[in-house]
């Protein structure tokens, strides 16, 4: 399925560049992989695969200049991470299922991930999220998200928790399985030393 059979408003993508970069020292969503910014990579596959996308940043001015015209851009109020970024989104999309991506996923595939969304039409009204999930844990910044999670998301943010973690814990998720090339697909660069991969995976990808 790809997003020209999708209704108006049924997904788009939600691509999170708050992150302060402390591991890696320097802003990942600007660092080139294969001579494009991260950031950029993320948003070709997103915008392939979407009805439309959006990237919420404290710093919009920072990232403008990579991005199309057509991007559409959230202000988040301040870098308090992910959960509370998805929840801030969510009060400014009007759509049915968000795709949540981090900024630092440079081997994204279109793909693997028209072939989740395949998959949104036949879940039940009760299930919420639709998610990666490795034996250690959820892989939250590559996921679906029905718009109705909103309510979760506050109460969960209210007790002051900041834990996708948890917050899976607590909702219906219909898990993803992972394979290999998923998992190669799901690699995120955190530190200076994932970027060394770039001189084996990332100049293949």
């Amino acid at each position: 399925m790809n997003k020209s059979s999708l209704a108006k408003n049924y997904l788009v993508a939600l691509i999170l560049a708050g992150g302060k970069s402390s591991r890696m020292g320097q802003d990942k969503a600007l660092i080139p992989w294969k001579n494009m910014p991260m950031l950029e990579r993320v948003y070709q596959v997103a915008n392939k695969c979407t009805e439309k996308v959006y990237v919420i940043t404290p710093w919009p001015e920072k990232y403008k200049s990579i991005l199309p015209t057509k991007c559409e851009w959230l202000t988040e109020l301040k870098s308090e991470g992910p959960l509370v970024a998805l929840g801030q989104g969510l009060t400014q999309i009007n759509s049915n299922w968000i795709l949540l991506l981090g900024c630092d996923l440079p081997l994204l595939n279109s793909d693997i991930i028209e072939t989740w969304i395949a998959q949104l039409n036949q879940l039940s009204p009760e299930i919420l999220a639709l998610v990666p999930k490795k034996y250690q844990g959820w892989e939250p910044l590559c996921g679906f998200y029905r718009q109705q999670i909103k309510i979760e998301l506050e109460n969960i943010i209210g007790r002051g928790d900041r834990s996708f973690q948890r917050l899976l814990a607590q909702i219906p998720v219909q898990p993803l399985s992972i394979d290999s090339q998923t998992a190669k697909m799901l690699f995120n660069c955190n530190t200076p030393l994932d970027l060394e991969v770039e001189k084996g995976i990332g100049n293949k990808a």
